[in-house]
């Protein structure tokens, strides 16, 4: 086969053929790979004659796409002719008519939103839905009168707090508390570990693979605050399970086998009860379900028949509990948005929105079309991760969104920013490109496949501000040339962490030089709290799980060595900085990091807490507790506070924003 046919191919489809590597090395794709992912994308690569077939297809397709994508005050092709005539409708039904320009082009637009769009007549008449887009997502700096807002909150895993009654999972009801504690303190956010609908409660279970996206999990939801303590309770006992949650509770992780099981036992006593009984809810119920309409029926009846098959007949989770459990769950998450905007947060609660989504789940069937059907996500092997990284999950292709005029995109969007008061975007490189590979195959046997950036984040920044809601994007790792500066053009906030938040010789970076267009934190879930850093827990748990020899033991040495020289240059940088040393080293660690420039600081509660354990430790699935641990109980209050109003006071007034 001509290798020239296969990669004009490959090219066409979105594949990048060439791309550099993390160490910066050039490296081509294999022909193998590209033949095997063409196929899944549904093009057909077995011969150079199919290659030159397909490209002519590609070439020759309808560009007429049933969603256009426009900047506000900027004329918009819509490959109309010249002078035909053309309507516009605004979503309020206002009517606007006019003709083409000279290029074919809808004239400018200064109104953000979303237009049905008709042009041309007779047999060329052309109908279609135009985006017309802000320049930039809304932000903090939209909030209220602060022209240079320095907001802060916390991050906070939502299975790892703890409540009244929460089966062993942190809840809402666990979240409330926090949520007053630091409106008390004048925080303004709580940025959320994900809430998507899961598939299964398994022991390996990870929030980050999602059965819908779309839709809660209902194990974070909080029926006694809902449905009030003593229905709630009176339920509990019906099932019998009092016991059983004050035992779950008790454990210091999360058992999800155990504990989701008896959470789903309580649902459905709490569903019996509510539906025998006349409930002054029962109007709220009713509207949430009218509402969801058929996208929440079709879930309810693919979560109970996904359940049957997960766990057998016993599952007794029928599509009205499923209803019944997303009520509750978004009732939960709901009330307490509106209860921290009530205590004053700006913000209040950030969403998280996993890259992927379980390719056998519901939001999987529900845009079948859509999905990258037989690949899944990954990243490439590098220097941190000889073999790379395969996530079990799958995603959207680019052609599937396009030709759906971006549904399932703008669903997700939607759904994930309601209620809410931002999102965080995991892994948002994948906005540009995603590493995909075969179902099945190695992470070497991928290939990264292009997508349509511009188009996706116009229409982040237009979400965005229909819904109040700032975007922040986790843009660790190798980031393509130019795309840490496009996301910040277009009001997307990046993250920078204290860890690799440093110079070109390895010194760590003065506060006053942190971006002012990221997110300030001291680490994040996937890797070690500054407590477990600076004893280098990461490096004793991979020596631990790996069974080293003594070879390979003394060979850590090394890492050890290079962490304690980090740990000293911190130690300088800090002094440097002109924050007061404490005798709590943690202190000035957390204001370091909080007196930047930055509009948001977060502070996970791992090191609010000083904690030496870190939720999660990328490329392990046994071993270790991944997305199991839960907060301390009781909590150490006094030194919390001290902590928490640290942090505070460094964003309230800063000499180094002072001295820059």
């Amino acid at each position: 086969m001509s290798r020239p046919a296969l990669h004009a191919l490959a090219d066409a489809a979105g594949l990048c053929v060439e791309w550099t590597d993390a160490g910066g090395a050039a490296r081509r794709v294999d022909a193998p790979v590209l033949e095997r992912v063409l196929e899944a994308l549904g093009h057909d690569a077995r011969s150079d004659a199919s290659c030159r077939d397909t490209l002519r297809s590609l070439q020759s397709r309808d560009t007429h796409l049933p969603l256009q994508v426009a900047d506000v005050l900027a004329a918009t092709d819509v490959g109309g002719t010249p002078g035909d005539a053309f309507e516009l409708r605004t979503e309020s039904g206002e009517v606007t008519q006019g003709r083409l320009d000279t290029k074919g082009r809808v004239p400018s637009i200064d109104r953000p939103g979303y237009y049905a769009l008709t042009f041309g007549s007779g047999r060329r008449e052309r109908q279609s839905t135009l985006a017309v887009c802000p320049p930039r997502c809304y932000g903090p700096r939209d909030i209220g009168s602060h022209e240079t807002p320095r907001r802060w909150g916390i991050a906070a895993q939502a299975y790892g707090v703890r409540g009244e009654w929460d089966a062993g999972i942190g809840d809402a009801s666990g979240m409330a508390w926090w949520v007053d504690r630091i409106a008390s303190l004048g925080g303004d956010a709580i940025a959320l570990s994900p809430l998507h609908a899961a598939r299964a409660h398994g022991a390996r279970f990870s929030p980050y693979s999602p059965g819908d996206r779309r839709f809660l999990d209902p194990m974070y939801a909080a029926p006694a605050s809902m449905l009030g303590t003593e229905f709630a309770l009176a339920a509990l006992d019906d099932a019998g399970l009092r016991d059983t949650f004050l035992a779950l509770q008790a454990q210091p992780l999360v058992d999800w086998p155990r504990a989701s099981a008896a959470k789903w036992r309580w649902l459905q006593a709490l569903h019996r009860r509510f539906r025998d009984t006349d409930s002054p809810l029962r109007g709220a119920f009713d509207e949430f379900v009218r509402a969801g309409g058929e996208s929440l029926d079709a879930f309810a009846r693919f979560a109970a028949d996904d359940a049957e098959r997960l766990d057998g007949e016993h599952a007794e989770r029928s599509p009205d509990l499923q209803r019944f459990a997303q009520w509750l769950a978004s009732r939960s998450w709901s009330s307490l948005q509106e209860r921290a905007r009530e205590r004053g947060m700006g913000i209040g609660l950030i969403a998280d929105l996993a890259v992927g989504f379980d390719p056998r789940g519901s939001e999987a069937a529900t845009w079948r079309g859509a999905v990258l059907d037989g690949l899944v996500l990954g990243a490439p092997p590098d220097a941190f991760n000889a073999a790379g990284q395969g996530w079990g999950v799958t995603g959207y292709s680019p052609e599937g969104l396009r030709a759906s005029g971006y549904a399932p995109f703008l669903d997700l969007l939607r759904a994930t920013l309601r209620d809410r008061g931002g999102v965080r975007i995991d892994h948002i490189l994948g906005l540009m490109r995603l590493w995909v590979m075969p179902d099945g195959a190695t992470p070497g046997d991928g290939v990264y496949l292009r997508y349509p950036l511009d188009d996706l984040l116009r229409l982040l920044a237009l979400e965005s501000w229909r819904h109040e809601a700032i975007v922040i994007g986790e843009d660790l790792g190798v980031v393509p040339d130019g795309l840490r500066a496009e996301l910040a053009r277009r009001g997307v906030l990046g993250i920078d962490v204290l860890a690799f938040t440093r110079d070109e010789d390895g010194a760590f970076v003065a506060p006053e030089r942190w971006r002012p267009e990221a997110v300030a934190t001291t680490t994040t879930h996937d890797l070690p709290t500054l407590q477990g850093w600076r004893a280098a827990r990461d490096i004793q748990w991979r020596a631990r799980l790996d069974g080293a020899t003594n070879d390979e033991r003394e060979a850590m040495r090394e890492p050890m060595r290079e962490r304690q020289s980090d740990v000293r240059r911190l130690r300088h940088a800090i002094s440097d900085s002109g924050i007061a040393t404490h005798d709590d080293e943690t202190m000035g660690w957390l204001q370091f990091v909080a007196s930047g420039p930055s509009p948001l600081a977060l502070l996970p509660l791992e090191d609010a807490l000083a904690l030496d354990e870190q939720p999660n430790l990328p490329g392990t699935v046994d071993g270790h507790p991944n997305w199991r641990r839960r907060l301390p109980d009781p909590l150490p209050d006094d030194t919390l506070t001290q902590r928490l109003h640290a942090f505070a006071q460094a964003r309230a007034s800063s000499p180094n924003l002072e001295r820059a």
